[in-house]
């Protein structure tokens, strides 16, 4: 059975729900739910589009900086692992007890 009335879908409704989420979670307290619900739509995505590119230029460059502690480490095991082994300059002899 069709709609008999002007309403929304259900994966529209999931839509809106998610972007909300979003944009709540994201937001790390500066948003409520009622407040985001109330706003217009395309403040809404708009809301959305920023906190998804802050979080996007965020991550890329954490990745940057994983990537350059990683070959900073992987450089530095490198050069251990081609020093000589140290050998000990001290002689220890066991104590004989009788």
């Amino acid at each position: 059975m069709g709609l008999t009335f002007f309403g929304l879908t259900s994966e529209y409704r999931a839509h809106v729900f998610s972007t909300i989420h979003e944009i709540v979670f994201g937001g790390k307290g500066g948003y409520d739910h009622d407040t985001i619900y109330d706003m217009p739509v395309w403040l809404r995505n708009f809301t959305f589009n920023k906190l998804k590119d802050h979080y996007q230029k965020n991550n890329s460059q954490d990745q940057e900086t994983n990537i350059q502690k990683s070959i900073s480490t992987m450089k530095q095991a490198k050069t251990e692992s081609i020093s000589p082994q140290r050998v000990p300059t001290y002689v220890t002899k066991a104590s004989s007890k009788k």
